[in-house]
């Protein structure tokens, strides 16, 4: 409460200062400047990386400006330092500033962490304050706490951030001359301040961004030295147009000043959004439409549907949206449309604007929906395979020269190698039988052991679960070839799940235990973009040859890919799990892997039971094996973990569930049930806290895999305890992914899916600005505090990426879940 009154205190101090300083820019209560059609924040977000930090502009409900800061590059790219910044910026109510505290290095990234940055040798500290000044202009100020070293003069620079998808083609005016954003970096390519680099495309004291568009049009001045429009494209694929200058020689205060002014129309509102399904909905199911609306718009007009017929469209209702209130930035209203069942093509037209056709039939999820995931995202994604589909070649045989034990120590992607390997293998030792399975993740085509067993454990399940059986594919793992749109008779489910079990297991016969990844070693591997044949050369490096005789079956590079071990009992309990599934489904078809599956599930399991701390991992290897064995031992484990099941039972209750029917123990149940109805009521009573009734809680990435994840867990729920848990929850998690989620960019995030969906997204063909059919985008993220957003833009991997193990996964689950008559609609 002191905390409330505090800042209470502060925004009426700075609402007296900017009433005198006559700025339409205001302090509200989410701390950052807003104005009609304008907002600037301040260091209000946390990952430079991603391009959202810093000084950021939305204009008009568009991010069109960030990470405005300090660089110690004119370019910089995903691994270049980043300062770190003393909590969340302050208020100073002598100036009315919000004011940010950063230095360089930052001891969290300097060689350590997820992803470790190498950072020079130089400290020093600095302050970034933005004050309003009239209209709608604001002042960017940056003060050194110290001078820079001499050796550094001249080489860190305010870098501002422009966000280039929504200005190729458009002009731009530097001190009056005129030029355009192009499409592509272009040369001429210079050295600027020892960093190679497309040249600017301008330079001078005043640029002005679209100046044609008055809803873009944005003017930059600088009071203090001279500005440089560089194209950040020019030495990073993923790069944005950058505004730079570089720090006055010897200036503490006032080191650098700009003076920013974005053009507002203050009439301006949000376009209202009408967010319904891409792909459609059966009779019997509930049909929620949202509309979100400006905060200032409280208006609820007539939501009018048609049906789609011969003559073309026919109104046959109209609903009046009833409010919901506000959520995130916006005003929410909802329609429920669930008595409308006639089979048919609908559409939705409000205040004059209309969706996107619809279905409504109880065949909507049969075809074309979860069939996508099989049929091309999982071929693509394989690797040790030739991928082709009629007269296309999704990419080449790659990656016959795997692998290599990893060297000690931190690899750039997160990985870290200990000294001792847990194996008897040493640093560099070659790893037999590793050239095989397996699916590259996302664009970055590695193997983390938990993307592999999380395809292969889903797979299992819906197999299990639906029947899953379907044949569009021909995989020959003798030719090591996939054809795409090809059947060979053999259900695809089950040899994509063959495919990925081929490396986890050849992993696990060769080093005695599961690996933790396999990724190259490079950086200039890593970011590839491109035919992934390119990443290596398929000869397997043998040091011990002559130089001389590195021909012809050697290659002369080491270019191979490393293999890293961990010591994990979570990870190898949840291996084991997956594991344990797949031997169930297998037996039938190829009983020697589905042996040697639940072999490698019962060692793992016997190793890393008691030294895991994971309950939910514990529970889903035990459950799964009291499945797979029948033997009672397992059931009497999980029973005497009663206590930690019922105190997580969001995290045990989804694995559980399937062993559930073998556990006769009656105080368990008991206690279990009671566990379960506690749980799904505080889910129903959290599902009322945002009008899309899923719990939307997004970090960095977009919630869409995580709420993917809770409706494929309300589907266990669902299957072990019906009397407390209706599909509901599951529908609405699916409804989100295809479409009925926050921000004016409405496209089902399963590409290829649906009337509209993610047709520019974060894979392996990401350069091409283009998609692979069946793979699920992370999906709308949080721009702190408080703005939605999806931009078409594929090197977004925090909104657009592509991964495997669970996000195309978890969406074909909850398709086939609604394509189920148990299941949906009764």
């Amino acid at each position: 409460m002191h905390h409330k009154r505090r800042f209470g205190l502060a925004v009426a101090v700075v609402l007296a200062f900017q009433a005198e300083a006559a700025s339409s820019l205001k302090l509200n209560e989410q701390g950052y400047f807003e104005a009609p059609g304008l907002n600037v924040t301040v260091f209000a977000d946390i990952y430079p990386d991603g391009h959202q930090t810093g000084v950021t502009v939305i204009q008009h409900g568009e991010r069109v400006a960030a990470n405005g800061d300090l660089r110690l590059e004119p370019s910089p790219g995903q691994w270049s330092p980043v300062p770190a910044g003393d909590g969340k910026a302050s208020f100073d109510p002598a100036t009315g500033s919000l004011v940010q505290t950063l230095r360089y290095p930052d001891p969290g990234k300097d060689r350590k962490g997820f992803n470790p940055i190498e950072y020079p040798d130089l400290h020093f500290s600095y302050k970034v304050a933005v004050t309003p000044l009239d209209g709608h202009s604001f002042q960017v100020s940056v003060h050194l706490d110290q001078p820079l070293p001499a050796e550094w003069e001249g080489k860190v620079g305010f870098n501002f951030e422009l966000f280039p998808g929504d200005l190729f083609g458009k002009s731009f005016l530097m001190d009056g001359k005129s030029g355009t954003f192009p499409r592509q970096a272009n040369g001429p390519v210079a050295v600027v301040e020892g960093h190679t680099i497309t040249a600017p495309l301008a330079s001078g004291r005043t640029l002005v961004v679209a100046p044609e568009n008055p809803l873009q049009r944005l003017k930059i001045e600088s009071r203090s030295g001279r500005l440089d429009l560089i194209d950040g494209r020019g030495n990073m694929n993923n790069g944005w147009y950058i505004v730079r200058e570089v720090t006055r020689p010897g200036n503490t205060r006032d080191a650098l000043t700009w003076v920013v002014t974005p053009n507002v129309d203050p009439q301006w509102r949000y376009e209202p959004v009408v967010q319904v399904s891409q792909v459609g909905y059966r009779p019997h199911q509930a049909k929620t439409v949202v509309i979100e609306q400006d905060p200032r718009d409280r208006k609820a007009d007539p939501l009018v549907l048609y049906r789609i017929g011969e003559d073309g469209p026919r109104e046959v209702a109209r609903y009046t949206p009833r409010p919901w209130g506000k959520f995130l930035r916006y005003h929410y209203l909802t329609a429920d449309l669930s008595e409308v069942r006639e089979p048919g093509s609908y559409q939705l037209s409000y205040r004059g604007k209309s969706t996107h056709v619809f279905r409504i039939d109880d065949d909507v999820f049969d075809r074309g929906v979860w069939q996508p995931t099989l049929e091309y995202f999982l071929p693509a994604q394989m690797c040790h395979m030739r991928v082709t589909e009629n007269y296309r070649t999704w990419h080449g045989l790659d990656h016959m020269d795997d692998a290599r034990m990893a060297s000690p120590g931190v690899h750039f992607d997160g990985y870290e190698q200990r000294p001792d390997t847990l194996t008897r293998f040493k640093p560099g030792d070659r790893i037999p039988g590793m050239a095989v399975g397996g699916w590259h993740d996302a664009g970055d085509y590695d193997l983390r052991i938990e993307s592999q067993m999380g395809t292969i454990k889903l797979l299992a399940q819906m197999v299990e679960e639906f029947g899953l059986d379907h044949d569009a594919t021909t995989i020959d793992q003798a030719r090591k070839e996939t054809r795409l749109l090809r059947p060979d008779g053999v259900n695809d489910a089950i040899q994509q799940i063959e495919h990925g079990l081929l490396n986890v297991l050849a992993g696990y016969r060769a080093l005695g235990r599961t690996y933790r990844g396999v990724i190259e070693p490079t950086l200039e591997q890593y970011v590839l973009l491109g035919d992934v044949t390119t990443q290596t050369d398929n000869l397997a490096y043998d040091p011990a040859l002559p130089a001389g005789a590195r021909t012809g079956t050697t290659s002369s590079l080491q270019d191979d890919r490393w293999v890293f071990t961990e010591d994990n009992p979570n990870r190898e309990l949840e291996t084991a799990s997956g594991l344990a599934v797949a031997a169930r489904v297998l037996e039938p078809s190829n009983p020697a892997m589905a042996k040697e599956a639940l072999d490698a599930a019962i060692d793992l399991t016997a190793r890393a039971l008691d030294r895991a701390t994971s309950i939910g991992a514990k529970v889903a290897a035990l459950s799964e094996l009291a499945v797979s064995t029948g033997d009672p031992a397992y059931v009497e484990k999980l029973v005497a973990l009663k206590p930690q099941i019922v105190e997580a039972i969001d995290k045990t209750g989804p694995s559980l569930a399937v062993a559930l029917p073998l556990v006769r123990d009656a105080d368990f149940l008991r206690e279990v049930d009671a566990a379960v109805a506690a749980h799904q009521a505080k889910l129903a009573d959290d599902a009322t806290r945002t009008p899309y009734r899923v719990p939307y809680v997004p970090y960095i990435w977009g919630a869409g895999w995580d709420i993917q994840r809770f409706g494929v867990d309300q589907y266990y729920f669902r299957k072990g305890w019906p009397q407390h848990t209706s599909d509901a929850l599951q529908m609405d998690a699916l409804n989100f992914v295809l479409g009925v989620h926050p921000g004016k960019v409405t496209e089902s995030f399963a590409s290829g899916v649906g009337a509209n969906s993610a047709t520019v997204a974060y894979g392996t063909n990401r350069a091409d600005w283009s998609y692979i059919p069946g793979g699920v985008i992370s999906g709308t993220a949080l721009i702190r505090p408080d703005l939605p957003e999806l931009k078409i833009w594929p090197y977004f991997w925090q909104q657009r990426e592509y991964v495997i193990g669970g996000g195309a996964e978890n969406f074909m689950f909850l398709a086939l879940a609604a394509a189920s008559r148990q299941q949906a609609g009764k």
